[in-house]
This record gives C-alpha cells, structure tokens and sequence, in this order.
C-alpha cells in the first residue's frame, strides 16, 4: 500500500491502495525462467537466487516487512530434515498411482491432487525411529 500516489511501468496507483503481486506470474514468466512449466529443482544449484526479498523476480518467502521470519531457521534446518527421511526410509506412491505436478491457481498456490508418499522403515534397528 503506498504511502503517497506513485506511477508504476505506466499505471497510476493511488495513494492507500492495495496491491498485490502476482507471485504465481513472476515464478512462471518464460522471459526469466527457461522452461518455467518445468518441475526442474537443479536450476536453483546451477544459479543461486536471492531469496531474502531483494530480487523481484523470484519472491517464495515475500519481501519487505512481511517476508517470512523463518528463513534462517529453515536453511539450518532443511538439509538435516531431508537428510535424515531419505536415509531412514524408502519412499512409493501408493499402487495404480501415477506422480502429479499439476496445480491450482489461487492466492496460495496447492497442487490439484495431494501427493500420498509411503514411507518404509529402511533401518534394521526400530529404536532408532523414537
């Protein structure tokens, strides 16, 4: 909401007006994403993003004093969580059950079709999943 009128790429927004950026948009646009329909995690290894709401064209955690305030403690925590599930099990889709990227388009976006993953025990020792 800005504080005073302003002009943005041509359009006039009013003082006290909310605006919101279409986050969907700016994570799918072709002219900065190559192939954005893509499910393709290695491009964020090949090119590190600025994620911390300084770069406007890729926005996960929000900008400003709205960005999510558990950034840190999720980069600490992420590998060590992800690590220890796909050392400690074994992952399938349930049977006559095919993996699905398609998503629905709404303020959050969610995938149409949850994804159901089950986990099987992989180490021999059962104390070590307590």
């Amino acid at each position: 909401m800005p504080d005073e009128s302003c002009t943005v790429c041509g359009y006039t927004i009013p003082k006290g007006t909310i605006v919101y950026m279409n986050v969907w948009a700016l994570h799918r646009d072709p002219k900065i994403w190559t192939n954005p329909l893509e499910f393709k995690p290695e491009r964020f290894l090949i090119d590190k993003w600025d994620y911390n709401g300084n770069n406007f064209k890729f926005l996960p955690f929000g900008s400003g004093r709205r960005i999510c305030p558990g950034i840190p403690l999720g980069e600490k925590m992420l590998m060590y969580i992800l690590a220890s599930l796909l050392h400690s099990f074994d992952w399938r889709l349930p049977e006559d059950e095919e993996f699905e990227l398609l998503d629905e388009f709404g303020i959050v976006t969610k995938k149409r079709k949850s994804l159901i993953a089950i986990p099987s025990r992989r180490l021999s020792d059962a104390s070590l999943y307590f």
